[in-house]
């Protein structure tokens, strides 16, 4: 099985995140870690320059308490909010972290998924490791 698990965390609706951690449970070796990933979408400079010194901050902070609250009886899981694009930053993510899985959520896809590309779809085809994908 697995040592270090990354599981990527989006807060949208028909996403399952809750299915994609007891997956990641029981694909984890005995004393393995799992991080639970969200990826705040970085904001563009003409709009940063007109929010709050430390916003980004704040809100990261939010995140991670929301999560953590959605994470309650699981414990052991680290929790980690990024900014970037979420494709590029989850792969970039599990290269950096010697992630050996991904355990992803994906949902139906619909025609800008064709055009464009989902999230998961990118980290299938870029990851540096095993990618599970949870439908």
């Amino acid at each position: 099985m697995y040592k270090n698990i990354l599981v990527p965390v989006a807060f949208e609706t028909g996403r399952d995140t809750m299915k994609s951690i007891e997956i990641a449970e029981a694909l984890s070796e005995n004393g393995g870690k799992i991080t639970a990933l969200h990826v705040i979408e970085e904001i563009p400079s003409y709009v940063a320059q007109y929010l709050p010194e430390g916003q980004m901050d704040a809100n990261i902070q939010e995140i991670e308490k929301i999560l953590h609250k959605r994470l309650n009886e699981h414990t052991e899981i680290v929790v980690k909010v990024i900014e970037g694009h979420a494709g590029h930053s989850i792969v970039d993510y599990a290269g950096d972290n010697d992630i050996d899985c991904i355990v992803i959520a994906s949902h139906r896809p619909g025609l800008q998924d064709l055009v464009l590309g989902s999230t998961a779809a990118r980290v299938v085809r870029h990851a540096p490791c095993a990618v599970h994908v949870v439908r």
